[in-house]
This record gives C-alpha cells, sequence and structure tokens, in this order.
C-alpha cells in the first residue's frame, strides 16, 4: 500500500477534501503550525492508485507544484477500510488480479532502463567482457558479461508498452535495442581487434575450435528454449513485483555472447561466423520481445490495447506507418521462426543418425563427446551444411569409412547435400593388474 502526504494550502483545503468525501477515499489531516491555514494531508491509497488519486486532488484544485511525498507503507490488519474498494475503482490491472497494475508495471519497466549515456556504456563494457570470456573458452567470465549488460529493461519495455498501449515506451524500447545491439557489437569487434593486435590472442587462432565460441555460431533448439523463457521471466517478474535482476542475466545470456561471437568473426575475417552469430542475436531478439508479451498477454495485460484499437482506429498516415511497423516486425518472426524451425529440424535428424549410426556394434570402442552443425553461405539457397561430429577412442584404433556412412545416412535423412567431419579425441586407459 502507498501513502500520499501533500501539503494543502488553505484556499485549496475544501475543494480538496470534498472531492476525497465524495469519492469516499479515507484521509488525515494535520494542521500547520505555521499558522498559514495550510494542512498536510495523509491519503492511504493501493498500490497502482496514486495517480488516479493525485489527478483527482489536482482537479479538485491542489497545486501540480505543491509539496508531495509518496511513501510504502506496511499495513497491519485493517488500517483503512477503503483500500480495497479503491483498488477496484481506480487501479487498472490484468484481468483476475493476477499481476500489479498498468501504471506500476509502467514505472517498473521504466526504472530497469538507465540513462541513455550509462545505458551506452554498460552495453559496450559487457560485450568487452563477453569478448574476453569468450576468447579465454571462461563460461565463469562470459556469466560475468550477462550481469553487466543493461538490455533487461530495453527487452522487457516493448513488450510492456506493448499490452498497456504506451506508443512512446514501444518506440523508445525498439530505438534502445537497435541502439545497444549496434553498441555491443561495435565494442566486441574494438576488444577482439585489440586482443589480436596486441597478440594477447594468436592471431592464427582457429576461433570456430573454441567451445565458447562455437556455441554461439547457429541458431540451435537449446538457444530458442533460453530466448523463449528470458522473455516469459522478465514478464513475469514485472508483473508479480518479483526482482527482476535473474532474469535479466537470463536476457543478457541470449543477447550478449551472440554479439561478442559476431565481434571476433568480423576481426578474424570469418564472414560465416560473423553471419551465423548475427541470425542467432536477431533470432533470440525476436523470441525475447515475442515471449514477454504473450506471457503479460497471458497475465491478463491486454484490454487497453483492444480498447484503443477499437476506439482510436483511423485512416492516417501515422495509423500506416504504424501498421507498416506492425507488419514488419509479424514478417520478421515468421521468417526467424520458420528458419528456427528448419534448423531445429535439421540438428535433431543430425543428432538421431549420429547417435543410431554409433550405437551400432562395429562402433563400441567410440564415445560419442559432441555433434555440431553449421551453415555454409549459400545454406540460404539450400547449400551444403557441414556436421562436425567429435569422439572419444583408445589410441590407435581405427575407423574407416565411418565419415562416409555418416554423411551418407544424414543426407538420406535430411534430403540436404552434407559433409561431415571426424573428430577424434584419443585417449589410453590402465587398470589394476594391467
Amino acid at each position: 500500500m502507498r501513502q500520499i502526504r501533500t501539503r494543502v494550502p488553505g484556499e485549496s483545503r475544501s475543494a480538496v477534501t470534498t472531492a476525497l468525501t465524495d469519492e469516499d477515499i479515507d484521509y488525515h489531516l494535520t494542521e500547520e503550525v505555521s499558522g498559514r491555514g495550510a494542512v498536510m494531508l495523509d491519503v492511504p491509497v493501493p498500490g497502482g492508485g496514486v495517480e488516479p488519486v493525485l489527478d483527482l486532488l489536482y482537479d479538485a484544485g491542489l497545486p501540480e507544484d505543491a509539496h508531495t511525498v509518496v511513501t510504502e507503507v506496511e499495513t497491519r490488519g485493517s488500517t483503512t477500510q477503503d483500500v480495497d474498494d479503491l483498488a477496484d475503482r481506480f487501479v487498472a490491472g490484468p484481468k483476475g488480479d493476477s499481476g500489479v497494475s498498468y501504471s506500476e508495471i509502467r514505472e517498473r519497466a521504466a526504472d530497469l532502463q538507465p540513462d541513455r549515456p550509462t545505458y551506452i556504456a554498460f552495453a559496450a563494457l559487457s560485450a568487452v567482457v563477453a569478448v574476453a570470456g569468450l576468447l579465454l573458452d571462461s563460461a565463469i567470465v562470459i556469466v560475468g558479461a550477462m550481469v553487466v549488460a543493461p538490455f533487461a529493461g530495453s527487452s522487457l519495455s516493448a513488450a510492456v508498452g506493448a499490452v498497456i498501449d504506451d506508443r512512446e515506451m514501444v518506440v523508445e524500447s525498439v530505438v534502445s535495442q537497435v541502439l545497444g545491439l549496434v553498441v555491443a557489437y561495435v565494442g566486441a569487434v574494438a576488444m577482439s581487434f585489440v586482443l589480436r593486435r596486441t597478440f594477447f590472442v594468436p592471431a592464427s587462432l582457429a576461433i570456430t575450435s573454441v567451445d565458447q565460441v562455437s556455441a554461439f555460431l547457429t541458431p540451435s533448439l537449446l538457444a530458442v528454449v533460453v530466448a523463449l523463457a528470458a522473455g516469459a521471466a522478465g514478464a513475469l517478474a514485472l508483473a508479480t513485483d518479483l526482482p527482476v535482476s535473474i532474469a535479466g542475466v537470463a536476457v543478457a545470456a541470449a543477447i550478449v555472447p551472440s554479439a561478442g561471437t559476431a565481434g571476433i568473426g568480423t576481426v578474424w575475417g570469418q564472414p560465416l561466423v560473423v553471419a551465423g552469430a548475427f541470425v542467432l542475436l536477431f533470432m533470440n531478439v525476436v523470441f525475447i520481445n515475442v515471449s514477454a508479451y504473450v506471457a503479460l498477454v497471458a497475465l491478463g495485460y491486454r484490454e487497453s490495447v483492444v480498447e484503443s484499437v477499437r476506439e482510436n482506429l483511423s485512416v492516417s498516415l501515422r495509423t500506416g506507418a504504424y501498421a507498416l511497423v506492425v507488419l514488419a516486425f509479424v514478417a520478421s518472426i515468421v521468417v526467424v521462426s520458420a528458419a528456427t524451425a528448419s534448423y531445429v529440424s535439421f540438428e535433431g535428424s543430425v543428432n538421431q543418425e549420429v547417435q543410431t549410426a554409433i550405437d551400432g556394434p562395429a562402433y563400441d570402442g567410440l564415445d560419442l563427446t559432441d555433434v555440431s552443425t553449421s551453415y555454409d553461405a549459400g545454406d540460404v539457397f539450400g547449400g551444403e551444411v557441414t556436421a562436425t561430429v567429435t569422439l572419444d577412442r583408445t589410441t590407435g584404433t581405427a575407423y574407416p569409412g565411418l565419415a562416409e556412412t555418416l554423411q551418407e545416412r544424414i543426407s538420406a535423412a535430411t534430403d540436404r547435400p552434407v559433409t561431415v567431419e571426424l573428430r577424434y579425441v584419443d585417449y589410453e586407459s590402465a587398470s589394476p593388474g594391467d
């Protein structure tokens, strides 16, 4: 619950108290000791009811520059009988009271976004840390980059603005997201360039062989799950008045490493790495926004949008511009979803065929360690795909024809030309009595 405490001048006292009485709102007056006839007005209101009640006071004659303090108070028992009634009358919220009010969720989303210079600085710094973690092959350092990243607010604000019909918030969110991604990419390029030119990292390093880098080269089912869960978790935290910090790390997990990988690929002159990382980045951003919006709609934050469209729909240049933006966004969702579904299906077929082949008795001495797939540049037009299979084997054991077997099985199952690369990790073992 909140409490509004404001100084009411003597000439406004009667009108203000009459307005509160007419609305059946409890209040308390304290005479000011200055003798000027002013009083201190205390009004307990539910969370989300501050703005409507203040508007009522201003309309009744309270000066808008009056000294006003809004505090959060902890109640025990029934301190005011009409707070629940005020919530029903003044607080616009989701259906079924399943979340905080529109005004509160707007405020919480806005508070997540730092000022523009701070946002830019943290976006660049998160990319710098991410590049270091990727090239060091250190998951811990990459997690540090996610903690620094400021993308939670900008990513979730678009969904909040959409469901509560705040166009300004949506536009600001989109601008912030684009700016943040550009800054992160530029920061990643700068950091990669410095590391390579100063020989902190070997210039001839095969970046695709670094595990952390290769994990963010192409879309995957797990990447989709992370993006969807991050957006939904962020929206749920906003709507239920829970800390958004943990969900913010999940949002950053879907964004920062991909931006860092794109920067590394640019400096190392690997266009396929850059293209794959950008596809993954764009896919994650789209799914974060969509899942956050769907989660808020599921919680009941949708009536204002429907009513606004029905009441304000008209033929105008602005309406046409909004329609084009919506169509472009929907088209991007369709394209990204179709491409992601295609890739995930292909990846699943590859994993299944490799596992089935390795399970055969001829390959009892092999243990499957990893299967990764990467698209070549021409794959957008149906080109060749490369599947890299990593296997553990006893030193000196040969498996001739395995690559050809896997290539034939995968090509037949996916109906696409596939190149198979095998990587063997040799090991020796010794047991008691040997």
